[in-house]
């Protein structure tokens, strides 16, 4: 059987020209096709592009008929292969439960980044892209994108170590170096990115246990069930951990998940498929991706993880960096220092070593001190009568 041709995608500018054509949001172009409005906005601007089923649904979803455009759209599976026949019950149950889920926590996964940033009047209409636009000061661009991604960067940084502490000091070293190199992050194709693989690096990085406040764990959660699956994630290792909560946390697509742990698509899968069943042994009720989504959301949104504001967080790091710059300074200086002394004090011209020392053999033994006898003062007085007349004395000569 000849497989029929499949459509092709819209090029970025005309995909958001069609969804505005339907009168849809990004926000229910996510809903529809199952994933966050930070991939939807991702498509719109070019950064990524939807791939397998994911790419036909969108397809169609911009192609079809504009009197259709709120007609439901079937969301794709992230897993191929074919479904049981008894699954069509189970899988109501779930979007039942997921729904409800859904309205309890405000219609979207605690994970994702917020929907309307504080600073919602220094944010460009296209998202985090236009951070670079001349309209915008530095420090405006900067406290968008943290308004915009800080909150949910510190709930995926809990789900990654188990700490809050730790949670909120990586993003907030993340978005101190982002405001350090700020010039190099306000045109990245993807800045919240940048900052997100920034604060993941900083929270799992193995020296922490050498810190005394971390040797010993926090409190943990107080539900059982919360208390459970914090510690089914942190009983993987850090880089499954890691796959697990972009890809089914966060909901990043497969090659983008791949790209920002620096492994392949392959390798990616496979961890989370072993991460998935790691979870699933200690806590089968969890075997679905969906539900596996939403309790990895309320887990990070049951612990109350604020940040710092974004002031506080520029002047810290502006601080921290004027810090560095005086101690490289003052090592400079003091390497200087040492350089001239040592020019200055050490010789400018050969010295021959002293020749070693030589054992003299032969001599006879110093006598004791004391009384001299008879014979000694006779020949004494005999040595003193003959100083100068003796014949085995040298007597200097004028000439």
């Amino acid at each position: 059987m000849t497989q029929s041709p499949a459509t092709p995608l819209p090029a970025p500018k005309e995909r958001r020209r069609l969804r505005e054509t339907r009168s849809l949001s990004q926000a229910d172009v996510a809903t529809r096709l199952g994933v966050s409005r930070a991939t939807v906005r991702s498509w719109e601007t070019g950064r990524s592009a939807p791939r397998g089923r994911m790419r036909e649904a969108y397809t169609r979803l911009l192609l079809a008929d504009p009197a259709a455009a709120g007609a439901e759209v079937t969301t794709p599976q992230k897993e191929t292969g074919s479904e049981p026949v008894g699954a069509a019950a189970a899988r109501g149950e779930r979007a039942a439960r997921v729904k409800k889920r859904s309205l309890r926590t405000g219609g979207r996964s605690a994970l994702h980044p917020a929907e309307e940033p504080l600073t919602e009047e220094h944010l460009p209409e296209d998202g985090l892209s236009g951070l670079s636009e001349p309209s915008l000061t530095p420090a405006q661009a900067f406290d968008a994108l943290y308004a915009f991604c800080a909150p949910a960067l510190v709930r995926q940084a809990y789900l990654l170590t188990g700490r809050r502490e730790l949670a909120r000091e990586s993003v907030e070293r993340a978005f101190q170096q982002a405001w350090y190199r700020w010039p190099e992050v306000a045109v990245d194709r993807d800045p919240a990115g940048w900052v997100r693989a920034t604060a993941y690096e900083y929270a799992l990085s193995p020296w922490h246990r050498l810190r005394p406040r971390h040797r010993h764990p926090e409190a943990p959660p107080a539900e059982a069930a919360d208390r459970a699956l914090l510690d089914a994630l942190l009983d993987l290792p850090p880089v499954y951990r890691r796959t697990l909560v972009l890809y089914d946390g966060v909901g990043l697509g497969l090659p983008e998940t791949a790209a920002e742990t620096e492994a392949s698509t392959p390798a990616a899968a496979n961890r989370v498929l072993h991460a998935r069943e790691a979870v699933a042994t200690k806590l089968p009720e969890l075997a679905s991706p969906e539900d596996l989504h939403w309790r990895l959301a309320e887990l990070a949104s049951a612990e109350r993880l604020r940040a710092a504001k974004p002031r506080t967080v520029r002047w810290y790091g502006e601080r921290r960096a004027q810090q560095w710059t005086r101690a490289a300074i003052a090592f400079t200086v003091l390497l200087i220092g040492v350089t001239l002394l040592t020019l200055g004090t050490a010789p400018d011209h050969y010295e021959a070593p002293l020749a070693p020392p030589e054992t003299i053999h032969g001599l006879p033994p110093k006598g004791a001190p004391g009384p001299l006898s008879a014979a000694q003062l006779k020949l004494r007085a005999r040595l003193r009568s003959q100083e100068m007349n003796g014949p085995e004395r040298l007597v200097p000569e004028n000439r």
